[in-house]
């Protein structure tokens, strides 16, 4: 598993990224280490509020900052010239370059000459160890719960997050698995899923969760979605090498098609649960659904809860906004081991 060590503060960069979905990265660093967030820096005017101060490169230097983290993950993951010159600045400056993208920071001539000059290093997370296995389907000690998704950035390292710190709490044994480069950044360790090569894709979910005790959890973050029509074999993978007992589907109410994809509608979430179940019963016959984790933010105040007990009686499993109720309930299922039967 890939151990990542960044000099804090940070100040997140968001380019000129207008839209939450594709910061997310930087959202999730404020969210969950917001002690070592020092500022935000957007190239557009108005950009985005994730509630840090707004900090040029030369303000971060006097604020003492060490790193500066791609709070972005555009398609593709590649990293805009348009960004380069500021990239540079804070490289000559001596900050530290962190990036999840996939296209790697030292294969940029000119930002790898201004690292070098200012000894600044450049990291790129999303990079998978060497020498990753084929999986071999062998069923490991301990137990296992996987967030899943409608679609992308719906909530899956979110719910992850909250269900460790939950489990946590309760005096529960626990870890958080994280599979992409912002649960990474947050935690200091795991395997970028979405850089292995698809042969080698189970076997790293395999390393990510390895043997534990009877009664611990590995909650693992999850990846994307079975029903993408360009991730969904990360997704895939990932549900196979982990061979989960139970998993939370996560969703955004009011999203209707995938997106950056509008002609593909997404699936229902019964239907995403049937699915998961299917695949899943490959390595772990014994997966369950239990829960349904809903980012509610679209909805009108006075339509959330009615919205919430529809999905419950649709589904006949524990529907909670992790922002607004917890996960407190979706928690019970685990402790009492009151797993529902999946959607028939």
């Amino acid at each position: 598993m890939n151990v990542i060590t960044l000099k804090p503060p940070y100040l997140i960069f968001l380019g000129d990224v207008t839209e939450l979905t594709y910061a997310k990265t930087g959202a999730g660093l404020a969210q969950w280490r917001p002690d070592a967030c020092a500022g935000q820096l957007s190239l557009v005017k108005p950009g985005l509020a994730l509630g840090l101060p707004d900090m040029n490169v030369e303000q971060a230097i006097a604020a003492n900052v060490g790193s500066l983290i791609i709070g972005t993950a555009t398609v593709g993951g590649v990293i805009p010239e348009s960004w380069l010159d500021t990239l540079i600045e804070a490289a000559e400056a001596g900050l530290d370059i962190v990036s999840g993208a996939h296209g790697r920071l030292q294969d940029n001539p000119r930002l790898a000459a201004a690292a070098q000059k200012s000894g600044a290093r450049l990291v790129d997370v999303r990079v998978p160890p060497a020498g990753l296995p084929v999986a071999s389907g062998k069923k490991r000690s301990g137990k296992r719960l996987l967030t899943v998704g409608t679609d992308c950035a719906v909530g899956k390292k979110y719910t992850a997050l909250a269900l460790h710190a939950a489990l946590k709490n309760a005096g529960m044994d626990a870890d958080f698995r994280a599979s992409g480069q912002t649960g990474i950044m947050i935690s200091g360790q795991g395997i970028p899923m979405d850089s292995v090569v698809s042969d080698f894709l189970s076997g790293a979910a395999e390393l990510l969760s390895p043997d534990n005790s009877p009664e611990h959890w590995d909650i693992i973050e999850g990846q994307g979605a079975i029903i993408h029509p360009a991730y969904g074999a990360v997704s895939v993978g990932l549900l196979m090498g982990s061979q989960p007992d139970a998993f939370v589907v996560c969703h955004e109410a009011g999203r209707t098609h995938i997106a950056g994809w509008p002609e593909i509608p997404l699936v229902k979430i019964a239907e995403i649960i049937l699915r998961t179940v299917a695949v899943g019963r490959l390595t772990n016959p014994a997966i369950r659904c239990v829960g349904v984790s809903v980012n509610t933010s679209a909805l009108a105040p006075d339509t959330r809860a009615t919205y919430l007990q529809n999905l419950e009686r649709q589904l006949g499993l524990p529907c909670v906004d992790p922002l607004i109720e917890g996960v407190d309930d979706i928690i019970e299922c685990l402790v009492n081991d009151s797993i529902p039967e999946p959607v028939e």
